[in-house]
């Protein structure tokens, strides 16, 4: 139940033309605080409530717990949610073994394009596409909690 990634900005909308999966997602957050974030998102047709606690000291580790729920009830949570909906678009592109996410924005956060890999230890090597740009993981700017509230067009 720990996730370990690794988030990156992107430098070229070339993964496009790679990505084998797409879905538009919409999430909000229900607490947004650091020790633990509680989000609800609709990915495509269905509904999700994960958990999240605090990142460790390098930024790459932190508890995770995700359950999907009926779409009904995801929508009726995302009304209840703090101010400050995501919406983006998520594409999902093969690299060597891993699947880079690359999440394209929309709304506040508009011109954010950023990507994330998920390992199997803070060590891990990966292959990295040629449009994957600046590392971001300990910058806490660009954690959804925090574009929920600090769009990216306010920087």
């Amino acid at each position: 139940m720990t996730e370990i990634e690794r988030k990156f900005l992107v430098t070229s909308d070339a993964f496009k033309a790679e990505a084998i999966d797409q879905n538009r997602i919409k999430q909000g957050y229900l607490s947004s605080v650091p020790e633990r974030t509680v989000r609800v998102r609709i990915k495509g047709e269905k509904g999700f409530l994960t958990i999240k606690g605090i990142s460790n000291e390098s930024g790459l580790s932190r508890f995770e717990w995700e359950k999907e729920i009926p779409l009904d009830e995801a929508e009726k949570l995302l009304l209840l949610c703090e101010t400050g909906v995501i919406d983006k678009t998520r594409f999902e592109v093969k690299s060597g073994s891993h699947i880079v996410e690359i999440d394209e924005f929309y709304g506040e956060n508009e011109g954010l394009i950023m990507a994330e890999i998920e390992l199997q230890s803070e060590t891990e090597s990966f292959e990295k596409p040629a449009w994957l740009g600046t590392e971001v993981t300990n910058d806490k700017r660009y954690y959804n909690a925090y574009l929920s509230k600090n769009s990216f067009k306010s920087w």
